[in-house]
């Protein structure tokens, strides 16, 4: 029997999406055979929005900051068929580097991500809850692909990149190569600030050992990443794609350290409402449990 194909959409080669992408194709497709999600690269949040909106993906990975104002548009049709994971945003530079805070960053050149990526567009809202701007007060450097950002560290093109999340590959990349990793994180009154400029982000920590050498917690602000339908997507398909995505979250978990987010219950509690949850996603959630008639 032929599955039912769910286009998947991530993002650019080397960065986090198409890492997680992969390995919810594969989770997903071996817990229900009747449904076949195939992943696709693209230019990653900012393009999957109108992707989905036009109909050219079904399904796609968003990062947080594109994703609430879209699905906040009146009439936008965008649905929630998962909570992917948390994204504490955070900056790496060499473990024997110089620069110990935002601060010492100002004036130097920081790879913010890869163009279109919700990632940078976290990186330019936490910059300006501090009060400064990405291209004014930082020699700002946008990558055509998320991969190249740790090669940059490496060389020192850039004194430190941007990034978020648990497992995130660029983090990894710099973290796993000699001298290691320094992460570089709002204080807490920088937080403070942060979160009374922004309060749509939220305070979020990096567990110890969530990157090579990183023995001590890191807290940070950031946002939850989402699955996201587009408008008029099946509610039976959501259904049954939420059935096998719970099912599966063992799998997943074992496949990626940040997918240990995936879970039924996080999708409940991080929509920003319930009405934005997929109809056919709730009614599973609802079947479960989790979620009230």
């Amino acid at each position: 029997m032929q599955g039912q194909t769910i286009v998947l959409g991530t993002a650019t080669p080397g960065g986090g999406f198409p890492l997680y992408g992969g390995a919810f194709a594969e989770a997903v497709n071996a817990a229900d055979a009747s449904l076949v999600v195939e992943p696709r690269n693209t230019k990653g949040s900012t393009e999957n929005v109108p992707l989905l909106q036009s109909g050219a993906l079904d399904i796609a990975l968003v990062q947080g900051e594109v994703a609430n104002p879209a699905l906040a548009e009146p009439g936008s049709g965008l649905r929630i068929v998962a909570a992917m994971y948390s994204s504490p945003g955070m900056f790496v530079t060499k473990g024997d580097g110089p620069y110990r805070s935002i601060v010492d960053l100002v004036g130097r050149a920081v790879a913010f991500g890869a163009k279109g990526s919700g990632l940078t567009i976290l990186g330019r809202t936490v910059i300006d809850g501090l009060g400064l701007d990405a291209d004014r007060d930082f020699k700002a450097v946008y990558l055509d692909k998320a991969g190249d950002g740790p090669l940059m560290v490496a060389d020192g093109r850039v004194a430190a990149l941007w990034g978020a999340g648990i497992g995130w590959p660029g983090f990894t990349s710099v973290a796993a190569s000699p001298p290691g990793a320094r992460f570089i994180v709002p204080d807490a009154a920088e937080i403070a600030r942060i979160l009374a400029r922004h309060p749509f982000l939220k305070p979020l920590t990096a567990a110890a050992g969530s990157y090579p050498g990183q023995d001590a917690p890191i807290q940070s602000v950031g946002s939850w990443s989402y699955v996201l339908a587009r408008p008029g997507f099946d509610a039976q398909l959501a259904y049954r794609l939420a059935r096998a995505l719970h099912s599966a979250e063992a799998a997943l978990a074992q496949k990626l350290e940040q997918a240990r987010e995936t879970k039924v219950e996080n999708t409940y509690k991080a929509a920003p409402r319930t009405d934005l949850i997929h109809a056919g996603v709730l009614r599973y959630l609802t079947e479960i449990g989790i979620a009230r008639p």
